[in-house]
């Protein structure tokens, strides 16, 4: 009966399809499976604790739950309160068939990204993303090409570079005269934006896009400027609904035309700027050759690009590498901004100690080795880092069978075998919050942490503490980042004697293509008479 509706070709057919699936899974088992055993057996490797999902979903559940998060602008204090309740540090997830380990352990990190470094790499999913906008540069490469990156890119990450007080102060003049004097309310996180992008652009370029001038800076520099906030706004979609998630999701398979346009805006400003560098580069070469005068290039400023270009020809390079620092140069210090600037006007006390501090200057602007002297600023900006990671997420890929230190069995305290191709996540946020690592009040900004007193020595770190990363790939530019946002909240400090909250509301996250306060910076800032 059954073959009069089936052909025994057929019947054939799914016999061969089983029998070799069946000879696969020996063989897997008694090669590559066999040898994964005898690595997880050598290391006394145990599964982590479960995240409960329901499996009939494979995990959408889990999905949903996320994006109802993500949608209240809770997602991080969500995640963090669900990782809580599990009573462990590291935890296995199971999302569309597949696993994955989550992890809070300092010591899981440690090996991720720097004791096991070779064995992990970014992923695909952050390159196919990233790469069509920054290009092959420090944030989205692996291997030896993200090697070369590093070695060209560090050397201009040295003190006489980072510590150009002189050029923040250019800027920071720029945003005292955008701050109401006469006791108005503002905003100040879109206009942290703006200074860090003129920063960023002046060290990188040697041409700032000025958006804090009066004009706004010219019609091309406009254009580029809101061109690279739509494509950081787009890498985010915190407020944009489901089809931005579909929207994103699809363009790993297929192009987004919108966006390959800002991405095209973006590119031919960056290139005109290559462009006519290199045509200084010629000129300042020829006249050096052909006169007994010295000559500066350009301007005896230093100048990122200038630089670059001193080390390669490829135009396509320079740019990327132009933008992949002015990705982090941007975005991060401005977040850093708003989110010490939120905490001051809801905290009269440190704003209080701060100024005490501040004027020890007696007036004068702060020169980089003052900067490094301020104890309780600094104290700010690493509690700020704590609290509000700018990148509050990240993960892995291993491209090797190899093992995470502890997570594994109930208790948490086993080694984890990680099999090629699985990934490895890590929260953060949720670690900067562990009452075992920083106390009851973990979750109580208190700069005061961070320094020696009565009590006894304040905070000494390590791996618990990641706000910019960790190992080979920590940011290069974390010096250039602390030192712009300290000068300018010294600087503000200087010119304004109060401030006061005008948001009643609680921090709460928005994503970009990094992680800031919903609802910004609203203060009133009375200036000195």
């Amino acid at each position: 009966m059954f073959l009069d509706y089936y052909p025994l070709s057929f019947i054939q057919t799914l016999l061969s399809a089983a029998c070799f699936y069946a000879a696969y899974y020996v063989y897997w088992y008694s090669t590559t499976g066999a040898t994964q055993r005898r690595l997880a057996a050598l290391h006394d490797c145990k599964t982590p604790r479960k995240w409960r999902t329901t499996s009939l979903l494979l995990g959408l559940d889990f999905f949903y739950d996320n994006y109802k998060a993500l949608k209240a602008h809770r997602a991080l204090e969500d995640f963090a309160t669900r990782f809580w309740a599990l009573g462990v540090n590291t935890v296995q997830i199971s999302l569309l068939g597949k696993t994955f380990v989550s992890t809070i352990e300092p010591e899981n990190l440690k090996s991720v990204l720097a004791t096991d470094f070779k064995s992990w790499r970014l992923g695909e999913e952050r390159e196919k993303v990233m790469a069509p906008f920054l290009g092959e540069g420090i944030f989205t490469s692996d291997g030896a090409a993200w090697q070369h990156s590093r070695e060209m890119l560090r050397p201009n990450f040295v003190r006489s570079q980072v510590g150009d007080c002189e050029m923040f102060e250019r800027h920071v003049q720029q945003l005292i005269k955008a701050i109401p004097g006469d006791g108005g309310m503002v905003d100040l996180q879109p206009l942290f934006l703006s200074l860090s992008l003129d920063v960023a652009t002046e060290f990188l370029f040697g041409q700032s896009t000025n958006t804090l001038s009066p004009d706004g800076g010219t019609a091309e520099t406009k254009e580029f400027a809101r061109a690279f906030d739509h494509v950081m706004n787009a890498w985010g979609g915190q407020d944009q609904g489901w089809e931005m998630f579909v929207g994103l999701m699809v363009g790993l398979f297929l192009p987004n035309w919108k966006l390959k346009g800002e991405y095209r805006i973006v590119h031919d400003y960056v290139d005109g700027l290559v462009e006519r560098a290199v045509v200084k580069k010629g000129r300042y070469e020829y006249e050096k050759e052909n006169s007994e005068k010295r000559f500066a290039f350009p301007g005896g400023r230093y100048i990122f690009l200038f630089e670059l270009l001193d080390q390669t020809t490829d135009k396509v390079k320079i740019r990327s590498e132009l933008l992949n620092i002015l990705l982090a140069g941007r975005d991060t210090t401005a977040a850093l901004l708003s989110n010490v600037w939120f905490e001051l006007s809801k905290r009269p006390a440190v704003w209080d100690k701060l100024q005490r501090e501040v004027s020890s200057l007696n007036g004068e602007f702060p020169t980089f080795e003052q900067l490094k002297e301020m104890k309780f600023l600094r104290a700010i900006l690493n509690e700020s880092l704590r609290l509000y990671p700018i990148v509050p997420e990240n993960s892995r890929m291993a491209v090797v069978d190899t093992v995470l230190p502890v997570g594994g069995g109930e208790d948490g305290k086993s080694p984890i075998f990680v099999k090629n191709g699985q990934m490895a996540h890590w929260s953060v946020y949720v670690m900067h919050r562990r009452k075992d690592i920083y106390g009851e009040d973990a979750e109580e900004y208190r700069p005061e942490r961070w320094l020696d007193g009565e009590e006894g020595k304040g905070l000494r770190v390590g791996w618990e503490y990641l706000p910019f990363n960790g190992g080979p790939r920590i940011c290069i530019g974390q010096q250039f980042a602390l030192t712009e946002a300290s000068y300018i909240t010294v600087r503000l400090m200087q010119e304004f004697s109060a401030i006061e909250s005008k948001d009643p509301e609680p921090w709460r996250e928005k994503f970009t293509i990094v992680c800031t306060g919903l609802g910004g910076c609203k203060v009133v800032l009375t200036p000195r008479t």
